[in-house]
């Protein structure tokens, strides 16, 4: 049985929450809505200094930079949508830059993963060439026209929220010490 203390139990009480509702409305409509995302990341900056004071919150503010910064980054080049960017937003607060780094590269082993099975079963399931049109930005478009966020939604082979909550959750088994 886990001997937790405190703040223990709110760390892995909200982080497992939000990440599980995260996940399931990212699966649902394929958006991270910012009554989520706001809110764990203001909670993050309360549980840090309550819990840890001025070093907490530089540890917070520091995961923040790292997730969010490296979420926005792939934003502005167009790789992750804005609910990506404000989920690991949300998550890094609490995680700090150590175990933020951590989740994002579970979380990329699981997208990685992911992404693979379900483009095999699109494959095997449609063939190649409506598989192709399906994920495939279309060279069709004209010159100077951007391609919407629905669009571009659309053509995601997976939501980002999941590996992310499987990503969080490895870490969290793994790491313990570190939270």
């Amino acid at each position: 049985m886990l001997d937790l203390n405190p703040s223990q139990i709110v760390f892995l009480t909200a982080v497992v929450l939000y990440t599980l509702v995260a996940a399931i409305s990212d699966l649902r409509s394929r958006k991270i809505p910012n009554r989520l995302t706001v809110p764990m990341f203001l909670a993050g900056l309360v549980y840090q200094i309550y819990f840890f004071g001025l070093d907490g919150l530089g540890r917070g503010l520091t995961g923040f930079a790292v997730g969010f910064g490296i979420l926005f980054v792939l934003w502005m080049i167009g790789s992750a949508g804005g609910g990506d960017v404000k989920l690991l937003g949300g998550l890094s607060v609490w995680l700090g830059a150590g175990l933020t780094l951590k989740v994002l590269f579970c979380s990329l082993i699981f997208v990685v993963t992911g992404t693979g099975i379900l483009l095999l079963k699109a494959l095997l399931t449609q063939g190649f060439s409506k598989t192709r049109s399906q994920y495939v930005k279309s060279a069709g478009n004209t010159p100077g026209k951007t391609e919407t966020t629905e669009q571009r939604s659309k053509r995601r082979v997976m939501a980002f929220a999941m590996p992310v909550a499987l990503g969080t959750w490895c870490v969290l088994a793994l790491f313990r010490q570190q939270w």
